[in-house]
């Protein structure tokens, strides 16, 4: 029986040209009622397509029409169907992330890789940070610090010198970005339930911003970072090529 397969592609024009060729070989099914979702880009486009079909059940394939390509498949049009009928399953549950402004306002938003909060100006932040309501850091000084899951590891995570974490590990990365003071803290390693909640020390002379996943807040006075196990993202992975044999190999590079 053939799969419903819903393809969807970046604006990059190897991608467009991609789309045109697989909807000609085999057509292009509604993503309300496909069996799978393939999404043609990069990682860029596949965080985006997670997070626009979160209440779609079908499972999401990429291929990398785009430059890494970490959390993409190779790209081939041969033995397609065969492919997504043979690949893996890896269940992601992204962060939620509430941040509170300076004008009272709260802001919402969703990470699979990571929740960041960053320098707003030309001066370091200062930050207090607690776990579970517990301060375990009075003054973090630094351009930032991030939370992020095994997923989004490898990502902004990993170029802060932030650890890898392996997929079924059930733990997060706290993970400070050019921290001044403590000058050699390195982050640290927390259970996934945990709660981590940032608190902006002197915003108006160190304006802080806070993202998840690219979706920017700017003046904030509080950050609260959980993972939410309400929410699975279905991601597919060719055998033996799957998401937590990448982040293993990653660490060998």
């Amino acid at each position: 029986m053939s799969l419903r397969i819903a393809f969807c592609a970046s604006r990059a024009p190897i991608a467009q040209a991609a789309l045109a060729g697989l909807t000609r070989r085999f057509g292009n099914h509604s993503e309300h009622g496909a069996d799978v979702i393939v999404a043609l880009g990069g990682d860029g486009f596949m965080l985006q397509t997670l997070h626009r079909t979160e209440n779609n059940p079908a499972a999401v394939y990429g291929m990398n029409r785009g430059t890494v390509g970490f959390l993409m498949n190779e790209y081939s049009e041969h033995g397609l169907e065969e492919r997504l009928k043979a690949a893996e399953v890896t269940v992601i549950n992204p962060l939620v992330m509430r941040a509170i402004c300076t004008d009272g306002v709260e802001h919402r938003g969703l990470a699979i890789n990571e929740v960041s909060i960053l320098r707003a100006g030309p001066q370091a932040a200062r930050l207090r940070i607690s776990v579970d309501g517990q301060v375990r850091m009075s003054e973090l000084v630094c351009d930032g610090a991030l939370v992020a899951t095994p997923a989004g590891s490898t990502a902004y995570n990993y170029s802060a010198h932030g650890p890898i974490l392996p997929i079924g590990s059930d733990v997060l990365a706290l993970t400070a970005v050019a921290p001044f003071r403590p000058r050699r803290w390195r982050g640290a390693l927390l259970p996934k339930s945990a709660e981590v909640s940032m608190e902006v020390l002197d915003p108006e002379k160190r304006p802080v911003m806070a993202e998840a996943d690219g979706d920017s807040v700017r003046d904030v006075l509080q950050v609260h970072i959980k993972s939410e196990p309400g929410i699975e993202h279905r991601v597919l992975f060719d055998p033996g090529h799957g998401l937590e044999e990448r982040l293993i190999r990653e660490q060998f590079v």
